[in-house]
């Protein structure tokens, strides 16, 4: 008999599990409460990068005249038509992934799964009807929503997550955004160019306060943010948010995480009047209601699930993958769909083990993020022996071309072996461009392997035909 393989949450690993289990002969059943895609496909990853899409378009159309186009007026953002072409490409990437279900014989049930003990779970329908699923081993993909601030509640008015953002039928005149991660900094460049005046609070010191982020790139975000007339406070947190006037007033304070030192706290909070205020400040993972216990999995309510590196939780044939697991574990959705991968793999008799050594980053600001391996400082830390070089995109034809030359690529690699350990760039393509360095980590080359290796002329991929010739003593034009 093959083996009954169940997956609770068709999200971007809850679906990659479930294809590849498929493949491996699996009689796969894959549940979900909501729509497939989860968080990436409805409420993150496809239908912000629709709007910050639409956003880069408006920010070249006000160039139009540097390019030697003459437009009869400028460009103006069209909510409605935006949220139509959003629910369009959603749309088609949902039957996309139906068909794939078909074609794999996966059996797709609609509703919300509880676990009823060992091989038993419970699926409620939407209708009322209620379906008991079988399984010999069970994958928990079932992810994560965002958090909001204690006491202030969202209201999909004035205090919004990030799912009420991607569904704003006008664009606020100005928003305020509570969080200088990733998907406050995302936020904060989208709309900014579609028009809000955007105030970015973050209670670091620095943007972007995650591991793996180069400084340097964050220096550079900053400086192009204050360009957009982004206002950017650091070290500083959210005392109180009050409605006025169908808008908010917000009172801003010193960071409860302030690490400034012998540096003067504000001695009074700042007042902030904004149209709306955007939480980005974390997410909380999915497993209320779920049944955990049932299975002997002790979670309290807002903790992150626990997995070996083969991501099996400490119950056998139990695994699981994706946001659920929280930030120790990257909450990316290709590393989801790649835990995704392994998880089924073990499940079906493999012995596979995740690695986290080479996940690419893609941060959609304007400009562009992208990186992977270490940081300078986070090699060094780790004892290594290091060496790094910087070119700027202005070195770069192409980025002359299409008149983005902000930013730079930086390369960081060991000393003795001239083995690549980590690649950071700020610029146009970033995101794309990151793909080449993460393939040359996870293959162990060497500055001198890239530099080596012929790229086409003109691309923004010449930027690590750049650095790589630089950090070999060869520079060409950096």
């Amino acid at each position: 008999m093959s083996v009954q393989l169940a997956v609770i949450g068709a999200g971007p690993g809850g679906y990659a599990a479930a294809v590849r289990a498929a493949q491996l002969g699996a009689e796969v059943t894959l549940i979900e409460k909501d729509q497939v895609g989860g968080t990436c496909l409805h409420w993150g990853c496809i239908p912000s990068k629709v709007m910050w899409t639409a956003a880069a378009v408006l920010e070249t159309t006000r160039r139009a005249e540097e390019f030697g186009v003459a437009l009869a007026g400028t460009g103006v953002p069209d909510m409605p038509g935006l949220m139509r072409r959003k629910e369009r490409i959603v749309g088609d990437q949902v039957q996309g992934l139906l068909r794939l279900f078909q074609h794999h014989g996966i059996r797709h049930l609609e509703g919300l799964a509880t676990l009823q003990g060992p091989n038993r779970i419970r699926v409620h329908a939407r209708n009322g009807a209620r379906e008991d699923v079988s399984w010999d081993r069970l994958i928990l993909a079932t992810g994560s929503r965002p958090t909001a601030l204690p006491d202030l509640p969202f209201n999909g008015r004035t205090i919004l997550s990030s799912d009420h953002a991607l569904g704003l039928g006008h664009v606020p005149a100005s928003m305020l955004i509570v969080g200088g991660g990733v998907i406050g900094c995302e936020f904060a460049s989208i709309f900014s160019a579609l028009g809000s005046a955007v105030t970015v609070v973050e209670a670091m010191p620095r943007l972007l306060p995650v591991p793996g982020v180069e400084e340097d790139c964050v220096k550079t975000l900053l400086r192009e943010m204050k360009k957009r007339k982004i206002q950017v406070i650091t070290n500083a947190g959210v005392v109180d948010i009050r409605e006025k006037g169908g808008g908010c007033e917000v009172s801003i304070g010193p960071s409860p995480f302030d690490q400034r030192g012998t540096r003067p706290k504000r001695a009074a909070p700042e007042c902030v009047e904004t149209e709306c205020v955007l939480i980005c400040v974390g997410r909380r993972p999915n497993t209320d209601g779920l049944g955990l216990e049932s299975l002997g999995i002790a979670n309290e309510p807002g903790e992150w699930l626990s997995v070996d590196p083969a991501m099996q939780t400490p119950i056998p044939g139990v695994y699981a993958i994706g946001d659920v697991l929280g930030p120790s574990h990257i909450m990316l959705a290709h590393v989801a769909s790649a835990e995704g991968r392994i998880a089924a793999e073990n499940a079906m008799g493999n012995h596979g083990e995740m690695d986290y050594d080479a996940v690419p980053a893609a941060i959609f600001t304007s400009p562009e993020i992208g990186g992977v391996g270490r940081t300078e400082s986070e090699a060094r830390e780790a004892g290594y022996r290091v060496r790094s070089e910087t070119v700027l995109f202005r070195n770069v034809g192409k980025a002359q071309v299409i008149g983005e030359i902000a930013g730079q690529a930086k390369l960081v690699w060991e000393e003795q072996t001239g083995r690549v350990l980590g690649a950071h760039l700020i610029g146009p393509g970033a995101t794309d461009l990151v793909a080449e360095a993460t393939l040359a980590i996870r293959a162990g080359c060497t500055v001198e392997d890239i530099a080596h290796t012929i790229h086409a002329h003109p691309t923004l991929a010449e930027i690590f035909l750049e650095v790589a010739g630089k950090a070999i003593g060869r520079p060409l034009h950096g």
